[in-house]
């Protein structure tokens, strides 16, 4: 199967050879591989994650460097900056020549009134070539107003959602809008507290584009007094991609959405089974056949679920999941807007299952979990409990996975870096950031990147050692992940967009 993805060329690969230059197959791995136009150099990263499978890994560049300032006067290694509104959202996308961000209009002199922003720059000198602004209702309490969904690209166009839950489609060219969908008026969903997930999930809603359909969750959730007002709206939908129109949707998970939905989906091709899979707002993985929406198979990754009051909440996803051959891999965490467990879990799914293999507990090899989904689960409490130290494994956490060559980097927002052995989800290494992190690691040219809210990018080596190679000052919070592509590392903090590249 292919598609085309930013102008270029997606094949689902079935490898079992070492990755080479223009390929992102890992050895025994099934994973979407983008293989570039001969002698073009266009290596772009045109979707959150990368590519369909939604895995934090770019295993194509090199010489991304290692070091740079972004202080006035000592500038080094920053190929150009470029100015956002106060706050961006997610990661930049980087296709077709131009590189798109999510942000809002707080420091813009052309656009006035509160407005939420999609900016389009040039890759080569960081000329803002458009933008297109979506108004931010005054009833709406967000305090940053910021574009929550991070775009795609595909064939020309770029895709995102609004505030309000409209999609949009425009073209990556000009900015001119080609078709709008709004799921408020057409599918009665209640966008989350009126519309205000950038706060507390800056990854929300970013579309995924394969073949002819946009698949995405749309937000559905309870409003500011925390009442699901729309449980029979769909928190799934599929929608035509060049006419906009509505292929399928899903109303699963209806009224037991927790919150609301902002996980992304992901896809896999494994086995010969094309799949999209969901991460819903009830703590269930939800996995249907894309050109139906029929319902491949579901599992509940909340086995020690319990009934919260209006202050408390169970984990949920606010992560995506990463599909890398026939695993999945996400974590569980919560907004931070209720009272959450004391510990969280990160999972190892298998994807070639059907029906409902919901796991009965977080033990692999509990004999009730024979029929789940379950590979396998790390977190919970530390036993038997230390007198010193930490007392739990894991914590929430809000960040896609890294998964390259056995090893998989996953953050806690309370500031932990871990290290997990994929095979069996034992922890190789942890770091205390001691600060918090919202964005994900990102591992390119051998070295895994992370922005933290201290205003620093910590760099550390790919590897079974915890060695940090660099921490460097950014001067802004960041709660975004970086991304590369053709040589540049880009960067995007509170009010900037920097271009980082060897100079």
């Amino acid at each position: 199967m292919q598609v085309s993805i930013a102008g270029r060329q997606f094949i689902w690969v079935w490898a079992a050879a070492l990755m080479t230059a223009g390929s992102l197959a890992m050895p025994h791995e099934d994973v979407v591989c983008w293989v570039p136009e001969k002698d073009k150099g266009d290596y772009p990263w045109p979707m959150f994650g990368g590519s369909p499978g939604r895995n934090m890994v770019n295993a194509i560049e090199q010489n991304i460097p290692k070091e740079w300032c972004v202080q006035d006067g000592k500038r080094k290694n920053i190929k150009w900056m470029a100015d956002l509104g106060d706050r961006s959202a997610g990661s930049p996308v980087v296709a077709l020549g131009k590189v798109f961000v999510a942000t809002n209009n707080r420091k813009s002199a052309k656009v006035h009134g509160r407005k939420a922003v999609l900016m389009a720059f040039r890759e080569s000198d960081g000329q803002l070539l458009w933008q297109i602004a979506h108004d931010v209702p005054a009833h709406w309490y967000c305090f940053s107003g910021t574009l929550p969904s991070t775009p795609a690209v595909a064939d020309g166009n770029v895709y995102y959602v609004t505030f309000a839950g409209e999609v949009i489609c425009a073209s990556a060219d000009k900015g001119q809008i080609q078709w709008r969908y709004d799921m408020a008026k057409e599918l009665g969903v209640y966008p989350y507290r009126d519309g205000c997930p950038a706060q507390v999930a800056p990854t929300w809603s970013s579309p995924l584009i394969v073949g002819d359909r946009v698949f995405l969750s749309t937000g559905n959730g309870i409003d500011d007094e925390g009442k699901l007002q729309s449980p029979g709206a769909p928190s799934f939908v599929a929608l035509d991609r060049r006419t906009g129109k509505l292929a399928w949707q899903s109303n699963l998970p209806g009224k037991n959405i927790s919150e609301g939905a902002w996980s992304s989906p992901a896809y896999s091709a494994h086995g010969g089974r094309p799949q999209v899979i969901f991460a819903g707002g009830d703590g269930v993985i939800y996995s249907f056949a894309p050109e139906t929406g029929t319902l491949l198979w579901k599992c509940d990754c909340l086995p020690e679920r319990k009934k919260r009051g209006k202050v408390e909440t169970d984990n949920q996803f606010i992560s995506t999941p990463v599909v890398v051959g026939d695993k999945l891999y996400v974590g569980l965490g919560f907004t931070g807007e209720r009272e959450g467990p004391r510990w969280s879990y990160f999972l190892c799914l298998d994807i070639t299952k059907e029906g409902d293999v919901s796991l009965r507990s977080y033990d692999a090899k509990d004999a009730a979990n024979r029929d789940s989904a379950l590979v396998w689960a790390f977190g919970g409490p530390v036993k038997p409990q230390p007198e010193r130290g930490r007392r739990v494994d894991f914590t929430r956490t809000r960040s896609t996975a890294a998964v390259h060559q056995g090893l998989i980097y996953i953050t806690e927002e309370l500031g932990y870096m871990n290290c997990l052995d994929a095979a069996n989800g034992n922890r190789i290494w942890v770091y205390d950031l001691q600060t918090q992190i919202s964005g994900s690691p990102y591992l390119v040219d051998d070295r895994v990147f992370v922005g933290t809210e201290d205003q620093d990018v910590v760099i550390f080596h790919h590897g079974r050692a915890a060695k940090i190679v660099a921490r460097i000052d950014m001067e802004e919070f960041i709660d975004t992940t970086p991304v590369a592509a053709n040589g540049t590392l880009y960067i995007a903090t509170r009010s900037k967009l920097y271009a980082i590249a060897s100079e």
